[in-house]
């Protein structure tokens, strides 16, 4: 007797469109791109929003801002009067009042303010949201960035879209794009340089079959050295992007250093799953030597370049310490380099980087209370979006050494690379808000753990696991909205406020 034939499960509506898309080619192109403009509108619009107020310098405003303009101005940064009412009037419309013959020693490269500066020379001097313009385009243009590189790695528009919103709603990303601070340029730029780096991998398993195509196999049969490939265009963008973050500041130096070592060690992997014998020598000794060609001196190159305004001019701080320009910047960056050994200052808000994945230590930057209510600028990432990326960060990590896999990867360089390096000095004042360049990456990271919460083998979990993951986006966005008015010094009464204190040391 034969058995009946086990009856089919129909698809459900969403697999029907899903599979609709991906075998439209215009749809699946027109449904990318409406979504990449929804998420990055709604990062423009939360970042953008009454960004002028409050008008004031908040928190390292103080130096950023004022560096700013005067290093615009001259090329330099410059010294400004002592005492207590600078800042008020700087903020009152007296922007010239720096002294051009006494150069300010300054602790960051020039990118980040001079990105600043143009914000200012754009909308003026003395607008809150001139000298805040810069930081929130970039951290809306970090949105945008976030999509593409999550696009680019699971080539899903849906998931790409839950990473994008993620980091669009998150209050720290909020925070760091609506104030004059340098990180959300590093995180920008950091985010695009790994970008850059997942486009070159996703064409180098191709190029390097295509180059062997070309060779006849040796005498065993297959290839002792691969090829050595110098058209690596987005190496190089990685290199150029990576410059720039260094520019701004030099925990850049550190992407550079992790997207050399990806890129060599899958280099080395793509050579072996070619065949090539010698895959390590090749890949180590005649590869590795060009992607540090393509990578490394064009990176300096944006560095050095970001200087100019010091170079150009004669009256920047330390610019007549040698006989050469370049002898007096290389005295000026030892001089740098001992300042943020040394920086121990205590700060009530500082928070040591071990406590950074339990969050425990915000930054307050803005506190105002009057009788009408509170108004708080708080540096708080959405907390279930921090822990949560945390936790995935280590399934991602488990998920690396079961698969192997170069995407999970990428985006676990890209933690340890803007996380790691701060564990190695305890002793230096930092902040909980220096994330921010971290935050892309755990973001990536829950991404793929909610991805494969929705594509379980089991089809009986596969629709509970998905409705898990909209329930989850559902209560972020809650949260999110919940923290929001905390984040942009929006009059709130004091109870609300105080509603906020989720933890001992929270606001």
């Amino acid at each position: 007797m034969t058995a009946p034939a086990p009856a089919l499960t129909r698809p459900s509506a969403w697999d029907r469109w899903q599979q609709r898309v991906s075998d439209d080619g215009r749809l699946a192109r027109r449904w990318t791109v409406l979504a990449a403009v929804a998420v990055t509108l709604l990062a423009a619009v939360l970042r953008f929003w009454n960004l002028g107020h409050p008008h004031a310098l908040v928190f390292d405003e103080t130096y950023y801002v004022k560096d700013a303009w005067s290093q615009w101005v001259l090329g330099y940064a410059a010294e400004w009067p002592e005492g207590d009412d600078t800042n008020d009037r700087f903020v009152a419309g007296e922007t010239g009042i720096f002294t051009a013959d006494e150069p300010a020693f300054v602790v960051h490269p020039p990118l980040g303010k001079l990105l600043i500066g143009a914000g200012m020379a754009l909308f003026g001097a003395d607008s809150s949201f001139g000298w805040r313009f810069a930081t929130a385009l970039a951290g809306t243009a970090l949105v945008l960035v976030l999509f593409l590189l999550a696009r680019t790695l699971t080539a899903s528009t849906v998931f790409a879209t839950v990473a994008g919103l993620l980091l669009a709603v998150d209050g720290l990303a909020i925070v760091m794009s609506r104030v004059a601070l340098l990180d959300i340029f590093v995180a920008l730029f950091v985010l695009v340089a790994f970008w850059f780096v997942a486009l070159d991998r996703r064409r180098l398993p191709d190029r390097l079959a295509a180059a062997l195509a070309l060779r006849s196999p040796d005498g065993e049969g297959g290839y002792r050295l691969g090829p050595v490939l110098w058209d690596r265009p987005w190496l190089v963008a990685a290199g150029v992007a990576a410059g720039a973050a260094s520019g701004v500041k030099w925990s850049g130096l550190y992407a550079l250093a992790g997207i050399g070592i990806y890129a060599v060690v899958t280099d080395l992997l793509a050579r072996r799953r070619a065949g090539i014998r010698l895959w390590a020598v090749d890949g180590v000794l005649r590869q590795g030597p060009v992607s540090f060609l393509l990578l490394v001196p064009v990176a300096a190159m944006i560095y050095l370049a970001s200087w100019w305004g010091w170079l150009a001019t004669t009256g920047g701080y330390g610019r007549d310490r040698a006989p050469t320009a370049l002898e007096s910047l290389w005295i000026y960056h030892q001089g740098i380099y001992d300042f943020h050994v040394g920086l121990d200052t205590d700060h009530a808000y500082e928070s040591p980087a071990w406590q950074w994945p339990l969050l425990l230590r915000p930054t307050s930057m803005y506190y105002d209370q009057t009788d009408a209510g509170v108004q708080n600028i708080y540096s708080m990432p959405n907390p279930l979006i921090w822990w949560a990326g945390v936790a995935a960060v280590v399934y991602l990590a488990y998920r690396f050494f079961r698969d192997r896999d170069a995407r999970h990867a990428l985006v676990l360089t890209g933690v340890a690379v803007t996380y790691l390096p701060w564990l190695l000095y305890p002793e230096r004042t930092v902040f909980q808000f220096y994330t921010v360049a971290i935050l892309p990456f755990t973001v990536l990271a829950l991404t793929f753990a909610l991805r494969d919460i929705t594509r379980s083998p089991d089809p009986q979990r596969r629709l509970p696991g998905r409705v898990a993951v909209l329930a989850f986006l559902g209560i972020v966005l809650l949260v999110s909205a919940f923290w929001y008015p905390i984040l942009t010094a929006t009059t709130v009464p004091y109870d609300f406020w105080r509603a906020h204190n989720w933890l001992p040391g929270w606001v």
